[in-house]
């Protein structure tokens, strides 16, 4: 259902007063102002600083009121048969007085006399308690496909503007607009345009780059570009195997098919394995944006700012869908404790509530490396499609890490002892074999710049002490997760030698 045909079932419902949630004002009172002109309405508008103001052409002059008051008063005398549309603006600063809001009641209840209706354009979805039963909520929604193409095509028929786009350029350039206002898109294609006078491919990274800074400053989301690969990450096989069969969930072929989009994945287990290096691995491997949700970010001191926070972030993720939504580190922002009034609890009954009944294709990604902390709720199947454990990595998964980190340093593999390697590395995580190879090329570097070498990374492997040692029981307790069947392994069994497996049948 459009943004119009909302507001025209409100309207003829005889709502009196609609409290309309956006940030973009200026397209908030076009759409309402095509809405009038279409169907024969007057559209005023009030504010503080201007008083009434025509939206749509009339000749008739308008009443004085500087005052909230007075301005209620004034509609409070429109007559029955007018069809008439008061749009509000800044009144949502006024609810802090009790005399305008016993006021803005009392006009909506007299209203509902005659065919005219007040909306109160607002950022912010809280409202009074007072007036909860006095209004109707309406959202208009970030720009579509749809309305970006529009704000482009618009800039492309400036004289001198030119485009040397493809249509499949242009669709790119589009969708990696979306997520911005109408106005915020139109700067950042105007931007594009400045640079040499025409659009091309080049400009659509622009357009991605200046995403990024305006989405990181929504407060709680921060966008990513889909650089990693899975040959970045070693090991982890059978979690690679699974997304590559989703690899094409999300195009027109799939849901043609009747396939449903896949709804998520949790990752939980040791820390230093890659969950948030396999977050980013998705989003380059199917090609989609990567949002990062940032748990702590999402709450805030005034009543109603968690809430409106996490609205605002889903919202946003499902404008720019198809996309990873990646939480980092979940537990740690959905604590249970009772301390903050309940804020906690309503943020996570509303992640949890969209998660189970969204429809946009937003895939979801939750890492965790405290799993007491983790609500029950939230594991349950129907939440996500699969939970994976990553485990300490197996000798083949070790010997895959080291490759991939030689490979990323400019090192040539086939020069290092991996075999050696991978074996003296039992018990460490990925992140703990990166740090001993960087170790080892601080004693390569500081030794007349040589190259390192394996025994220099040896040596870096000894010094340390891994996780699985310093924090055994907490290793041991996470590990019982996987071995007590209660998450999918995100590797593949360690294949067993003929020694081992001998020392095994005859202990």
């Amino acid at each position: 259902m459009t943004f119009s045909d909302q507001l025209d079932q409100y309207i003829r419902s005889r709502a009196t007063l609609i409290h309309l949630i956006t940030r973009e004002e200026p397209r908030a009172l076009g759409e309402l102002k095509r809405y009038c002109e279409k169907n024969k309405r007057n559209a005023i508008s009030w504010d503080v600083a201007d008083g009434f103001i025509w939206i749509t052409t009339s000749k008739n002059p308008l009443v004085t009121a500087v005052d909230p008051i007075t301005a209620l008063e004034t509609i409070e005398t429109v007559r029955k048969e007018e069809h008439t549309l008061f749009i509000l603006r800044d009144f949502h600063e006024l609810w802090g007085n009790a005399q305008v809001k016993r006021k803005l009641r009392s006009v909506a209840e007299k209203l509902k006399q005659t065919r005219s209706s007040m909306v109160i354009i607002s950022p912010a979805a809280q409202v009074p308690d007072e007036l909860q039963n006095s209004l109707v909520s309406l959202e208009l929604e970030l720009p579509s496909f749809a309305d970006i193409e529009a704000v482009l095509n618009h800039l492309l028929e400036t004289p001198g503007v030119s485009s040397e786009l493809s249509p499949l350029g242009k669709e790119k350039m589009i969708q990696a607009a979306l997520g911005l206002t109408a106005d915020q898109a139109q700067r950042v294609f105007a931007r594009a345009i400045i640079r040499d006078g025409k659009l091309t491919h080049k400009d659509i990274e622009l357009v991605t780059a200046e995403k990024k800074q305006i989405i990181r400053e929504s407060e709680a989301l921060e966008f990513y570009s889909a650089l990693e690969t899975a040959d970045n990450i070693g090991g982890l096989d059978n979690l690679k195997n699974w997304l590559k069969l989703r690899e094409k969930a999300f195009s027109n072929e799939a849901k043609s098919y009747g396939l449903p989009s896949p709804k998520g994945i949790a990752l939980i287990g040791i820390p230093g394995t890659g969950k948030s290096l396999t977050a980013k691995m998705i989003a380059g491997l199917w090609q989609l944006p990567l949002l990062r949700l940032d748990m702590g970010a999402l709450f805030g001191s005034l009543v109603g700012e968690s809430e409106e926070r996490t609205r605002r972030a889903i919202k946003l993720a499902e404008t720019i869908a198809p996309c990873i939504l990646w939480i980092d580190e979940m537990e740690k922002g959905l604590s249970q404790d009772g301390g903050d009034s309940g804020t906690s609890s309503r943020v996570f009954g509303s992640i949890l509530t969209w998660m189970q009944e969204k429809t946009a294709p937003v895939f979801m990604v939750a890492t965790a490396n405290d799993i007491s902390r983790m609500p029950a709720e939230l594991m349950r199947k129907g939440r996500f499609d699969e939970i994976f454990f990553l485990d300490l990595p197996t000798l083949e998964e070790r010997k895959e890490i080291v490759t991939v980190h030689l490979n990323k340093r400019n090192r040539l593999p086939v020069e290092y002892d991996i075999q050696t390697l991978a074996e003296a590395s039992e018990g460490y995580v990925g992140s703990e074999i990166e740090q001993a190879i960087i170790d080892a090329m601080y004693i390569g570097f500081n030794d007349g710049m040589r190259n390192f070498t394996t025994d220099d990374i040896l040596k870096s492997i000894k010094t340390q002490v891994p996780l699985s040692i310093s924090q055994k029981e907490t290793i041991h307790y996470l590990r019982s997760w996987l071995h007590e069947g209660r998450a999918l392994s995100a590797s593949y069994p360690e294949k067993e030698t003929a020694e081992t497996l001998s020392v095994k049948l005859n202990p």
